[in-house]
């Protein structure tokens, strides 16, 4: 793999994935012995019946064809009792030049467990069609915190779905970082079927050129006392695009169920577009629930009170882009994520300074 996981500091296990094969695969001998599996599918203990368990079936074509030719899933298994400390990372790089690649990860993590996910989705410069999917479990007063960092090429098709459901009393923090593709789609589907289950999702996303990042998420409250928290934040420069549909879909058992949903988009160019449907279906009663959306260039007025105060313009933005993502850096569930977000924004944010002094001095 091109990264280095040095930021990451003692991890627990890494699984190397190129081309959707399991290619490496190491594993502390601590984590290990105390019961973690990182691996094929193939290899693990009951590996068949990981499939399925927060899906019963796919949601979609594209999920059904990973379904097919997924070549080697990668199952995570944290059995019950176990709280790992350090986080497991799972590589995958795409470099195959006109291929379809379904990669495919199985996420178990047991009852009163605890455990640390992140992927890291990259790729070299060619036409790909990536079709990844995640299957998340989290039983009973289990804990999982999950981060997707997606630095894709930019001739990059991926149309991706994260499935997670969560047990009684159980939690799962879902971070994503969506940066790379030509036209990169998540789906996010979080289902929370034990009483006091919780899910929380969030996701930084920047568009540049002619990018599209799509977001498609689904908080479903299916069972009573549960809560669920969405914020995903984007900014969008040149004539890049981004959509977010999101839908909270509260069962009749749901009762107080509290649950919100919030997305902000920042325009940084007056070709760029955003589009923000957030949706409630609610189907009973005694709950607590909300959504809101704003699509918006940057504040004129906290702009110009930087302005005012002797900052220049290009850094008034600049300060204010990066202080309108740092409430979504602070929920990445490791601090490398979140300076990995922080040094992509940085490099964003330089290329369109650079571009700014260009079009100045012309």
């Amino acid at each position: 793999m091109q990264r280095d996981l040095s930021a990451y500091g003692e991890l627990a296990a890494v699984v190397v994935v190129r081309n959707g094969w399991v290619v490496e695969t190491t594993c502390s001998s601590d984590a290990v012995h105390v019961g973690l599996y990182a691996g094929p599918v193939g290899d693990a203990p009951d590996g068949e019946a990981l499939f399925g368990g927060s899906q019963e079936e796919p949601v979609d074509l594209f999920g059904h064809l990973n379904q097919a030719f997924s070549p080697e899933p990668v199952a995570v298994v944290v059995p019950d009792g176990l709280r790992l400390e350090a986080p497991v990372v799972i590589a995958t790089l795409t470099d195959a030049d006109g291929a379809a690649v379904f990669p495919r990860v199985l996420v178990q993590v047991g009852n009163d467990a605890s455990a640390t996910v992140i992927e890291l989705h990259t790729s070299t410069e060619v036409d790909a069609l990536v079709a990844p999917v995640l299957e998340a479990t989290v039983g009973c007063d289990g804990r999982l915190n999950h981060a997707l960092v997606q630095e894709l090429g930019p001739r990059i098709f991926q149309l991706g779905h994260q499935a997670f459901r969560v047990g009684q009393s159980g939690r799962v923090d879902a971070f994503a970082v969506g940066l790379g593709g030509d036209y990169a789609r998540t789906r996010i589907d979080c289902r929370l079927t034990g009483r006091g289950a919780e899910g929380r999702l969030a996701a930084a996303y920047f568009g540049e050129d002619d990018q599209t990042l799509d977001f498609r998420t689904f908080q479903e409250h299916a069972a009573p006392d549960t809560r669920s928290e969405l914020l995903f934040k984007g900014a969008l420069d040149g004539s890049s695009r981004s959509v977010y549909t999101g839908l909270i879909r509260v069962r009749p058992e749901a009762v107080r169920t509290v649950a919100h949903q919030t997305n902000r988009n920042v325009k940084l160019s007056p070709d760029a577009w955003a589009e923000s449907v957030p949706n409630l279906e609610i189907e009973t009663d005694d709950v607590v629930c909300s959504h809101a959306s704003t699509v918006s260039p940057v504040d004129e007025d906290q702009r110009f009170f930087l302005e005012s105060r002797g900052v220049p313009t290009v850094a008034a933005e600049r300060l204010l882009l990066e202080g309108f993502f740092e409430d979504v850096a602070d929920l990445a569930p490791h601090p490398a994520v979140a300076e990995t977000l922080r040094d992509a924004l940085a490099d964003r944010l330089d290329r369109r300074d650079a571009k700014s002094g260009v079009e100045a001095t012309s």
